[in-house]
């Protein structure tokens, strides 16, 4: 399929491919807007069916970027990268030394940071190549992993959401969904609140250290959607409220740190008819890639942090209120907020 008539195409400002048969590299860098400054996003590390699966989710992705720094109120336009996972054996530091080097040629338009599948190893490799890069852990203005500071936007929402429906954390069920770095953290912050968890992961590992950590109730990954629950926070990969799932839901609260939750725009409609308030992931999810904005700009600061989590803070109640006075669903009101800041 051409790109611009690919459905996830939205104007994307450029779309990268890059490939090298040496390293086993495949690779999309997607440019959204650049309309607030140089686009910025995580690069994903993922094993891809193929490469029309990863050029959808670089494609969407990149777009959610764009909402998500608008929203968040930096000084960064939206992008983002995916690598498709080599099949069989490869050398992790030719890889990614190698795309340091392609990323270097789009020419600072686009900054990477840690995503799904990468590690602040792999960003120093990175860094070796190309200065077009953050999530690093030692410098001058580096901020390290960004993970801890998502989580702690997403608890912050969380428990938002739940003050909007008179709703306490402590007692509260919660299920999460993904026990990756986010998820885990976002699980430690709810037992500290008196939360009761419900958790799945794929990672056998990461689900047994979760219960045993925070006296999780463990379910299959499919079973999540159809628990007891008072919210439900996805943190694993996107697409999971689609027709198939939404009608399983039992909670009345959507607030996690995954990209791309809803399937199709329709889904925000299907929530609400269901009475469940939907918190949109990418303002949400902000933590990570405010974090990262200050290492950009050189001039990282815990307090400049902290200002802008109450900013997000700030927006989701906006958007709840605003979907609370007028019946419009609050994926549609995000959305019209986020590409009115991009000049869409």
């Amino acid at each position: 399929m051409a790109i611009f008539e690919h459905p996830s195409f939205d104007a994307h400002e450029s779309v990268h491919s890059f490939y090298d048969e040496a390293t086993g590299l495949r690779a999309f860098i997607a440019v959204h807007s650049t309309h607030l400054g140089p686009s910025a996003g995580g690069t994903r590390f993922w094993s891809y069916a193929n490469s029309g699966d990863a050029l959808r989710d670089v494609l969407r992705l990149s777009r959610g970027m764009s909402y998500k720094n608008a929203m968040a109120g930096l000084n960064l336009g939206g992008g983002k990268a995916v690598v498709m996972k080599p099949d069989g054996d490869y050398d992790r530091t030719a890889l990614f030394t190698k795309f340091g080097e392609f990323i270097n040629t789009v020419g600072g338009q686009y900054y990477t940071a840690e995503d799904v599948g990468m590690t602040t190893d792999d960003m120093r490799t990175i860094r070796t190549q190309t200065k077009y890069v953050a999530g690093l852990d030692e410098g001058d203005a580096a901020s390290g992993d960004p993970s801890p500071v998502t989580a702690d936007g997403v608890f912050r929402c969380i428990k938002l959401a739940a003050d909007k429906r008179g709703l306490a954390l402590k007692g509260a069920r919660v299920a999460v969904q993904g026990l990756g770095h986010v998820g885990f953290t976002v699980c430690k912050l709810l037992d500290e609140a008196g939360a009761k968890l419900v958790v799945t992961d794929v990672n056998t590992d990461a689900l047994k250290k979760t219960c045993s950590e925070f006296d999780a109730k463990a379910v299959a990954p499919d079973d999540i959607y159809t628990q007891d629950v008072d919210i439900f926070s996805p943190c694993a990969l996107g697409a999971i409220l689609n027709p198939d799932t939404i009608d399983q839901l039992r909670a009345k609260i959507i607030a996690g740190a995954a990209n791309n939750q809803l399937s199709v725009p329709g889904m925000g409609q299907e929530l609400q008819d269901r009475g469940i308030l939907y918190c949109p992931d990418y303002v949400v999810n902000a933590g990570g890639i405010i974090n990262i904005a200050g290492e950009i700009e050189g001039n990282y600061s815990k307090d400049w942090v902290e200002e802008k989590l109450q900013g997000v803070e700030k927006t989701l109640s906006d958007i709840i209120d605003q979907a609370t006075r007028t019946g419009r669903t609050t994926d549609t009101i995000a959305d019209e907020m986020a590409r009115a800041r991009i000049g869409r």
